[in-house]
């Protein structure tokens, strides 16, 4: 079973949609500040930031000590990183291109 037959819905197509539609951080912010609870906001931020350390091949302890996220959650994001769907790959791709 594919990755995405565990999660498709129609509501998350939704969501995913709105997503796209959106054209800024600024408007990225005013979304998902209603959306998600800062809490959610800064857990995604930090296993971004993991992801983008790790592909940049820094250390667990530098890692962590950035971005004070556990050993878990880096080799949670690490596991993805090497076995997932390739989504971080792909946004890291796409973004590294964009900001250089």
């Amino acid at each position: 079973m594919a990755f995405e037959d565990k999660l498709r819905s129609k509501s998350l197509d939704m969501l995913f949609e709105a997503i796209l539609t959106l054209e800024t951080a600024e408007e990225c912010y005013r979304f998902f500040y209603d959306l998600c609870t800062v809490s959610e906001m800064k857990e995604l931020a930090r296993r971004f930031a993991v992801a983008y350390m790790l592909n940049e091949k820094r250390s667990y302890q530098e890692i962590s000590k950035e971005t004070g996220a556990s050993t878990a959650t880096i080799s949670r994001v690490k596991r993805f990183l090497e076995y997932g769907a390739d989504g971080y790959k792909l946004v890291l791709e796409r973004w590294k291109n964009r900001v250089t």
